[in-house]
């Protein structure tokens, strides 16, 4: 069977194919079709079922391209579900882009930022609609990446007038006394994904003269008590190295038009001594209030490289034949 796939723009071909069409050939690979270029589109030949389903995908990604994403191989691996798990559970977004659900990132690298997952969605929408969101999930769901988005987003469209980001020290098997510098120079690390998520967002001269300004503060958890935080958007991250006291000191900082979303991870803890996590008291105490929203992302969320599900797997069958 062949099908075209008419493109008024053929400038996107380029973008979509990629550089040395690296992406077509990933294309080709996954749907067992051969693509070709036309004078007026994209020629598909295959049997009948994977043609249309190739059809379908490259209309999606043009649509996208449009929006101004740009495709590199390895976010269309992702999207492609190249974990064995077959073509049918593509991820390319069947809601709109992010900006059409309320958030518009204009950032240095990408013109703007969506979720890819249907857990994705939820959470965003959860921190649009919600003052306190929880976000549970393993690594690679984007739990960080997408709560700064949002946090990006108001600060621009003058929704909030701070960004806050924070985090607890904790030292995962290394000792903060052994490190080199002042405090600030030992706590960096630990706070370095933070920056590392921010300055994907924003160009860094800017992002610089916010943090002289105090616009940005990103600081650890402790730097937090004794303050109330008013019109802020707060993202406290790895909560699950949260004490219960710590977890209710920054709960009860909140303030005023603010926001505040708490990412965890409860199969990471770095709490030493084997104390019980803050983060799941704190959710199991605040579970019954209806403002505050819950949300769970999974190994289908994980939008890293396609072994990183395999290993979240993993581990998961490996706690269940422990507890069995």
């Amino acid at each position: 069977m062949e099908k075209l796939v008419n493109i008024e723009d053929l400038s996107k071909i380029r973008e979509i194919f990629g550089a040395e069409d690296r992406n077509l050939r990933l294309l080709e690979k996954e749907f067992k079709v051969n693509i070709s270029l036309k004078s007026h589109g994209v020629l598909i030949k295959g049997k009948a079922s994977n043609t249309e389903e190739a059809a379908n995908f490259l209309k999606k990604m043009l649509d996208l391209s449009k929006e101004g994403l740009v495709f590199d191989r390895e976010e269309l691996a992702q999207y492609l579900g190249t974990n064995a798990q077959g073509p049918e559970v593509f991820r390319i977004p069947q809601s709109k882009p992010i900006e059409q659900e309320g958030i518009r990132v204009f950032a240095a690298h990408k013109k703007f930022v969506y979720p890819k997952t249907h857990g994705q969605t939820e959470y965003v929408r959860a921190m649009r609609d919600y003052d306190i969101v929880f976000s549970i999930g393993p690594a690679g769901t984007g739990k960080t990446y997408l709560a700064m988005a949002m946090a990006v987003n108001f600060l621009i469209n003058k929704k909030a007038g701070r960004i806050i980001l924070t985090r607890p020290a904790i030292e995962a098997g290394e000792s903060l006394g052994f490190l080199p510098g002042d405090l600030y120079e030992k706590l960096g690390p630990y706070l370095r994904p933070l920056y590392d998520a921010l300055y994907d967002m924003m160009q860094p001269e800017t992002i610089e003269e916010y943090i002289e300004t105090g616009v940005i503060e990103v600081a650890p958890l402790a730097y937090m008590r004794g303050r109330t935080l008013n019109n802020a958007f707060i993202i406290l991250d790895e909560a699950q190295n949260c004490t219960a006291e710590q977890l209710k000191m920054f709960i009860t900082r909140f303030g005023f038009d603010s926001k505040a979303v708490i990412t965890g991870d409860i199969t990471q803890t770095d709490l030493p001594g084997g104390k019980p996590l803050g983060l799941m008291e704190g959710i199991n105490i605040l579970k019954r209030i209806e403002d505050i929203k819950f949300i769970s992302l999974s190994r289908k969320d994980v939008v890293r490289h396609p072994l990183v599900q395999k290993i979240i797997q993993a581990y998961e069958d490996s706690y269940r034949e422990k507890t069995a």
